[in-house]
């Protein structure tokens, strides 16, 4: 090889050498090609936010609902609040979630926030949108009396029946009356206590009179097994000593379904509560106590 071929050959490798160092460190000369391709790549795009649009409906009643909340990335909704209280998610896509609305805390009307959080815990703005609670149903109107009464007993109507032995079958009469029932001359309640029937105020006549009058008055009986048929506003009588005598009814106040396993809460007199834990009841306070369900169709 002559020592002009020699001589070419290495000024070839030198000139490779020395561009691909220009292309690798940029550091010197006009960039190549690819550095410039490089350099003008769009950035990565960023992830998009979920964001709400609305709620609707935005009212509804105390007793409950569903809601569909739309807007845009909500598949990214993880949790949901309304008032506070977790609403349960049974549908979510890219532009809505439907949620379940919990019943109002003491059943009481008005409006409450509604907060929205992601997989990342982030809050999503709602820019405010409330949701209404409002009293609308029979059920409401039954729930939201005894709500106000449990513990501020509505003498000036209905009189007090502690004193005669209870007072228990009295309020739960009252709570049927704000739902729609009518009095009539087997089951009344008339000047505030002066007058009043068995099927009115003591607990085996009113179990009497719902047995007779169940088609009549949309009544059904459960046991304490059948849970599962139980809703808010339906009656649960005991017997204390399981002596086939009754002692005792209150209202269904909550209804709570945990993986299977279903808790009753009930409002009553005579030991004045909104939400009493039927279970607690049964095994604690009177362990052995038996009773059923009445629930209520009407």
């Amino acid at each position: 090889m002559s020592s002009l071929t020699r001589s070419r050959r290495l000024l070839s490798v030198a000139a490779v050498a020395a561009a691909a160092a220009l292309l690798f460190t940029g550091c010197a000369g006009e960039p190549s090609p690819i550095i410039k391709a490089m350099a003008g790549a769009a950035p990565a795009a960023e992830p998009k936010n979920a964001t709400v649009s609305g709620i609707e409906p935005s009212s509804g009643s105390v007793s409950g609902g569903t809601v569909t909340i739309t807007g845009a990335n909500l598949e990214k909704v993880a949790s949901v609040q309304v008032g506070g209280q977790a609403a349960a998610i049974t549908q979510a896509t890219s532009d809505n979630v439907v949620v379940t609305v919990p019943a109002a805390r003491s059943f009481a009307a008005g409006a409450v926030p509604v907060a929205v959080t992601d997989s990342a815990g982030h809050a999503v703005a709602t820019d405010g949108k409330p949701y209404t609670y409002q009293v609308v149903t029979p059920v409401d109107r039954q729930l939201a009396y005894a709500m106000e009464h449990w513990n501020n007993y509505n003498t000036a109507q209905y009189g007090d029946l502690n004193p005669v032995g209870g007072d228990c079958a009295n309020f739960v009469s009252q709570t049927l009356i704000a739902r729609g029932w009518q009095m009539n001359s087997d089951w009344y309640n008339r000047n505030a206590a002066a007058k009043w029937s068995p099927a009115w105020g003591y607990v085996p006549a009113m179990d009497d009179y719902f047995r007779g009058n169940a088609a009549k008055l949309g009544l059904t009986e459960y046991s304490f097994d059948q849970r599962d048929k139980i809703k808010i506003g339906d009656i649960v009588m005991f017997d204390w000593n399981n002596n086939d005598s009754l002692d005792h009814v209150q209202i269904v106040s909550g209804v709570q379904n945990v993986k299977g396993t279903i808790t009753i809460q009930m409002a009553g007199h005579n030991e004045d509560t909104d939400y009493r834990d039927l279970d607690h009841t049964i095994t604690v306070e009177h362990p052995g106590a038996t009773g059923h369900f009445w629930s209520l169709s009407k």
